[in-house]
């Protein structure tokens, strides 16, 4: 396997980090007093997929890079129902996510394969 590049183990801790803090911020949320409420626990969700892919990228595992690319996908079409500085921050954002998760010496990364 080859050594995992230093930009794919900093977009991974920096889901990791979105995810744990998105987690602890929206568990406060929750009301124990009301039927249960969906939409926190869809929220809840989509942290844990961030923490999930983060952890998953860092070992090396294919399916977690496009889960990640997903998951910011996702907060693109979330920000188009808010300021258009937000579109443009996560769309720039998941361009990054995309470059260094996809570039050739990341692919070789999550294929396994030793690179020269």
């Amino acid at each position: 396997m080859t050594k995992r590049p230093l930009s794919v183990a900093y977009i991974s801790y920096l889901f990791i980090a979105a995810g744990v803090v998105g987690l602890v911020y929206h568990a406060t949320e929750f009301n124990t007093q009301v039927p249960f409420d969906y939409e926190h626990a869809w929220v809840l969700f989509v942290r844990l997929l961030a923490i999930v892919g983060g952890v998953y990228t860092l070992r090396g595992a294919n399916w977690a890079r496009w889960l990640l690319l997903a998951w910011i996908a996702y907060h693109v079409y979330l920000s188009a129902f808010h300021a258009v500085s937000e579109v443009m921050v996560h769309a720039a954002l998941m361009g990054v996510v995309a470059y260094v998760l996809f570039r050739p010496q990341a692919s070789a990364y999550f294929r396994g394969v030793r690179s020269h």
